[in-house]
């Protein structure tokens, strides 16, 4: 058993107030056509990543961007780091405004090999709370990997997943504005989503890398869009593969009682993400 999957570092805890200008520019970016959000408006869901952004010291970074593991995240030696998936529980809504607390914690760090390697699984557990009202539990999964020789000699072939018929859809081109502007309004300085040379040379990838909460937050605002006024109770979803700008992604969505079923597409119809909601 390695160091890392033995890591259990104290948990974070951290507080911030729920500003509108974070949510109000992230409507802009989104193109959206609401009223602007004020103090007391429901946050729409996975918005909330606008909020507790990280404050690491620029000395403290490391060559990819992110803060040198070790500190709460394990020394994991892999250099690629990828947002691999996410399962939200929302108790209650998140509201403009209000003072939130968040507790994290490492809750499993897990060694596999797969097509491409090695690869080094790391679960974080986040709690939200109003007071002592419950708001969020999440936990999000990032996975460490090997740097590829070729990123298609590890592109796995997603396509022929089994996917239902999809009642709406979207189209959209994520180009560099888009990946800059999401990158600087939740204070993401991975460089694999804003510097291209880094990218393809440093890491090995075709092109900038779209988000995956962006793309998961993308499928969740098709969802709103098609269905205003829901509520959704949980989300869960996975990261297959990753999309690059400016290929364009198709975004697809199925409604079948209150379950919800989202999915994400590159070119030649890769799978890239696949979500499943609850509604209330």
């Amino acid at each position: 058993m390695s160091t890392a999957t033995l890591w259990q570092p104290a948990p974070l805890h951290d507080a911030d107030c729920l500003a509108t200008g974070p949510a109000n520019r992230l409507a802009a970016m989104f193109d959206t056509t609401i009223k602007p959000l004020k103090e007391g408006d429901a946050l729409p869901e996975l918005w909330h990543w606008l909020y507790f952004l990280p404050a690491d010291r620029q000395s403290a970074l490391a060559a990819d961007g992110h803060p040198e593991k070790g500190h709460f995240l394990p020394p994991v030696s892999l250099p690629r780091r990828m947002w691999a998936a996410s399962h939200l529980l929302w108790h209650s809504p998140f509201r403009l405004g209000e003072a939130i607390d968040k507790t994290s914690r490492v809750k499993q760090v897990s060694e596999k090999n797969g097509r491409s390697g090695k690869l080094v699984f790391v679960d974080v557990e986040h709690h939200y709370t109003a007071g002592e009202r419950k708001v969020l539990t999440e936990v999000h999964s990032i996975v460490y990997r090997e740097r590829a020789s070729s990123f298609a000699a590890e592109r796995r072939n997603t396509s022929n997943m089994e996917l239902p018929q999809a009642q709406f859809s979207q189209q959209i081109v994520p180009d560099p504005r888009l990946l800059f502007r999401y990158s600087a309004l939740t204070f993401n300085t991975h460089r694999i989503h804003y510097d291209l040379d880094y990218a393809r040379h440093s890491e090995g990838y075709p092109g900038l890398v779209v988000h995956g909460p962006l793309t998961a937050t993308l499928l969740v605002n098709l969802l709103r869009k098609t269905v205003p006024y829901i509520r959704i109770h949980s989300l869960q979803f996975k990261a297959l593969a990753p999309l690059f700008s400016p290929n364009p992604i198709t975004l697809c969505g199925r409604i079948d009682g209150n379950e919800v079923t989202l999915w994400a597409c590159g070119p030649q119809n890769l799978l890239s993400m696949k979500a499943t909601a609850l509604l209330n």
